[in-house]
């Protein structure tokens, strides 16, 4: 591996980060007068750490797996994690829901419409979220987002009102290795923190960085070169490329962040 990890940083002070992220997300909860936390796991280690961190709070915490055609193995340990949160935190409670006929259905609803597979992976995580916030609306819960900083702020690798249709977002400023490293602080099983990472939306083992094109830890190194003064000059040609990669997405995916534009007539007009 290249000059990938050449820019370090502190060691984390994962008890404090903890308290930090559970007293914020209280505090969110607070103003919304809502009585507790929802959060769709998929046997990823996002969605574990936030899971995890939602339980910490000690207040009502709904974990909820939603597989689509999903590889057994993900739902494995998504279904092992929710487990070890009922069995630890008294706080949680575990739904299994089942999206798999739904999604089917409405695969054939559509079937005039020739959907492109970017359109039929999205579709499954618009699903999820239309899920999530049913039971949140049941169950006066706030949806919480599992995006990471790389993934949410850095290359836009979500799916608009998707998995990014969420009320708050605890994580979005750790980095893929900083998410990691606070899961394995918080016991999440290393089967979950070991796991290539994957959206599990296109009924395939692929991961995220075979669909990116770069790993995390080149994503990380190239999110902190971008905002950096550094020359570019005397880069490799792996690190030039991993930076094209990472300003294209972070540029080309900036719509995701950004409030609908709204077209305003002046008074004199109407």
């Amino acid at each position: 591996m290249e000059n990938f990890l050449s820019m370090k940083r502190g060691k984390m002070n994962y008890e404090i980060i903890k308290n930090t992220i559970c007293r914020w997300m209280k505090s969110r909860l607070l103003e919304t007068g809502c009585d507790g936390f929802i959060v769709g796991v998929s046997g990823g280690v996002d969605s574990a750490l936030v899971s995890t961190l939602c339980a910490s709070t000690g207040i009502r915490t709904i974990v909820v797996g939603m597989p689509i055609n999903q590889e057994q193995e993900q739902v494995s340990r998504s279904l092992d994690h929710m487990k070890w949160l009922v069995d630890t935190y008294p706080n949680v409670e575990q739904k299994n829901i089942d999206l798999t006929n739904v999604y089917q259905s409405y695969m054939k609803t559509l079937s005039p419409v020739k959907m492109s597979e970017l359109a039929d992976a999205n579709l499954q995580s618009r699903l999820r979220m239309c899920c999530l916030y049913g039971v949140s609306n049941t169950e006066n819960s706030i949806v919480v987002g599992t995006g990471n900083k790389v993934e949410d702020y850095g290359i836009g690798f979500f799916t608009k009102y998707g998995d990014g249709g969420v009320d708050i977002s605890p994580i979005a400023d750790l980095l893929k290795s900083e998410v990691r490293e606070l899961a394995n602080f918080l016991n999440v099983s290393q089967e979950i923190i070991k796991a290539k990472p994957t959206d599990g939306l296109w009924g395939d083992n692929r991961s995220d960085e075979d669909q990116i094109g770069a790993t995390y830890e080149e994503l990380e190194w190239a999110m902190e070169y971008y905002d950096s003064s550094n020359s570019k000059d005397n880069l490799s040609s792996r690190q030039k490329e991993v930076l094209k990669i990472y300003t294209n997405r972070h540029v080309g995916t900036k719509h995701k962040l950004e409030v609908p534009p709204v077209c305003y007539i002046s008074k004199e007009l109407k």
